[in-house]
């Protein structure tokens, strides 16, 4: 038995969530929808036209973590690799990881002077999220920042698509995607977002190369990625670098392809207001329930109820509370 479920790498950003009208995009120049890379003196204006003390809610994330967060929270055990600076940012970033209880690689890290990464999340009234990201240190993520033990210790290696944008940090995740298949880890990989498929295809397709065990993406991003829109042409695309996937597309529910069988996953309805973390807290209790010998169609009903529950509220992640809450409510169904 391995020591670890998943072992996860990903940038080390602290979310600074807002609230914006849809006029905001267009006063000052950001695409909508999307996440865009910008230098700090960019992220800067961005932060003084949004005002600081208007934020809506600060939690230490990036997308990898959040779902790493989950993972630990459904009952998985997981371990998580990243790179934060020595700044007051980056202390936050520790103590927050250290009271979710993910082991990581900040023991044997030495912290750099210089930025931990931060994440200015715009969400507007019709639950849509836009970000503008300064990596930071995160864009300087390498090798050096693997634990080769905890990763050959594991069951799954997760990566964040979101790594794609960095040379060091591609390198980080081929080298731990050789190792995972040296020591037969399975390997899953999030898209992360339409617009990092778009620019990054060529990381993306060089990375998956032969083939991963499990990919997790929404509609936008697949369609992307296929080149493709036609659901079914997406789906056999998909098939071909992946054993097995997640199509999440919203209001209209999930697909889940196990292997051999299509699983149609059926949405729960809520009002949405903040889709910031769906996709994360999604892929984080899918792989907690399959970790744990669920099937993937139970898998995919928990994942499915815990988005939901995630975008009726501000913030990318839930409480342990809620987290118990849609574990007991979903064995219960499966005991009738």
């Amino acid at each position: 038995m391995k020591q670890y479920h998943v072992y996860g790498i990903g940038n080390a950003l602290l979310d600074i969530e807002f609230e914006v009208n849809f006029e905001f995009f267009a006063q000052h120049g950001i695409e909508k929808s999307v996440m865009t890379l910008v230098d700090e003196g960019r992220q800067a204006l961005v932060l003084n036209y949004l005002g600081l003390a208007n934020h809506r809610k600060i939690a230490s994330g990036g997308s990898a973590a959040n779902t790493m967060i989950a993972i630990q929270q459904f009952g998985s055990l997981g371990f998580y690799t990243c790179k934060i600076a020595n700044d007051e940012a980056g202390d936050h970033y520790y103590r927050e990881m250290r009271t979710a209880g993910l082991d990581s690689n900040f023991d044997t890290q030495v912290r750099q002077s210089g930025s931990t990464g931060k994440c200015l999340a715009m969400i507007t009234n019709d639950a849509d999220r836009t970000m503008n990201t300064f990596l930071g240190i995160s864009e300087t993520l390498s090798e050096e920042e693997l634990n080769l033990e905890a990763l050959q210790n594991s069951e799954y290696l997760y990566i964040e698509g979101y790594l794609m944008t960095s040379p060091t940090a591609c390198k980080a995740v081929k080298k731990a995607k050789q190792l995972a298949r040296a020591h037969n880890v399975k390997t899953s990989i999030s898209l992360s977002d339409p617009a990092i498929v778009k620019y990054f295809k060529g990381q993306f397709l060089e990375l998956i190369n032969e083939g991963v065990d499990l990919l997790f993406c929404n509609y936008e991003e697949a369609a992307e990625f296929c080149d493709s829109t036609n659901l079914e042409v997406i789906k056999q695309t998909l098939q071909t670098v992946a054993k097995c996937f997640v199509i999440t597309r919203g209001a209209k529910g999930s697909i889940v392809f196990d292997g051999q069988d299509y699983i149609e996953i059926a949405a729960v309805n809520v009002l949405a207001i903040d889709t910031l973390g769906a996709g994360d807290i999604y892929a984080g209790a899918f792989l907690a329930a399959i970790t744990q010998g669920y099937s993937y169609e139970f898998a995919g009903r928990l994942a499915s109820l815990a988005s939901a529950t995630v975008v009726a509220q501000y913030g990318p992640r839930l409480s342990q509370q809620e987290i118990d809450i849609i574990k007991d409510q979903l064995l219960a169904e499966a005991a009738v």
